[in-house]
């Protein structure tokens, strides 16, 4: 009796790597994206951007995903700069 499902051997046809791989990679990226509109934002925001960048040329599954991880780790750096305009500083503290 097998209580998980079998795993499949989805593979990318140009790099013949795990498309796996990718999927986590647009995951990881929304997901760091999404933490770094609260803290962090100068470190996560370009990771954010990076991961989804590769996942994306590595032609991911969750093209969604990644896309919205590059967009949220743009409004990263977007609210970095917008909170420095504010309080006239090159960092932001609270």
């Amino acid at each position: 009796m097998q209580l998980t499902a079998p795993a499949t051997s989805r593979t990318d046809t140009t790099t013949r790597k795990p498309a796996r791989d990718a999927d986590g990679m647009a995951v990881a990226s929304f997901i760091l994206g999404l933490l770094g509109l609260l803290v962090l934002n100068v470190f996560l925001g370009p990771v954010a951007i990076v991961l989804a960048a590769v996942a994306l040329w590595r032609g991911t599954t969750r093209r969604g995903r990644a896309y919205l991880g590059m967009a949220l780790g743009v409004a990263d750096l977007a609210v970095l700069v917008i909170a420095m305009q504010m309080s006239n500083t090159i960092s932001w503290s609270l």
